[in-house]
């Protein structure tokens, strides 16, 4: 007769599932795409990340680019920043804060942070002078210290 778990053999068999859920594989022919028009088409953004790939639990900084739909870069944007993990169910470890124009329709994104690999949202609402829009850009995040061994 086989014995039930115990309590720390439920546990540590919990603890196991939940770390290796980090590595959740995307779905199939996911938009990876950095660059989008929003969904009233007001705008075009594109989301550029640090030139080095951020290590998990690292804060790092993204731009923001934002253009009109004829090219014509955008000033004076707010920008709100949310996301998360789809397949987890919880939101961005951190609140990351667009608060300056670094050029002409460039915007810092300061306050990133991913906690684990994987698929993770990174949403922006914007309010311009063309009105209020929204744009969600996927990026899967990859062990970047895997990644260059």
């Amino acid at each position: 007769m086989r014995q039930a778990p115990t309590m720390l053999q439920a546990a540590a068999a919990a603890l196991t599932a939940f770390s290796l859920s980090g590595c959740m594989t995307p779905p199939p022919r996911l938009d990876l795409a950095l660059e989008h028009t929003t969904a009233q088409g007001r705008y075009v953004v594109t989301l550029v990340p640090p030139q080095e790939a951020p290590a998990i639990n690292q804060i790092h900084a993204w731009k923001v680019k934002v253009a009109s739909p004829d090219g014509n870069p955008v000033t004076a944007a707010r920008i709100a920043v949310d996301g998360g993990m789809p397949q987890h169910g919880h939101g961005l470890p951190t609140q990351p804060l667009v608060r300056r124009q670094v050029a002409e329709g460039t915007y810092l994104l300061e306050g990133m942070k991913f906690s684990m690999t994987g698929w993770w949202e990174v949403k922006l609402a914007l309010e311009a002078p063309q009105g209020p829009d929204k744009v969600t850009f996927n990026v899967v995040v990859s062990d970047p210290a895997v990644s260059r061994k």
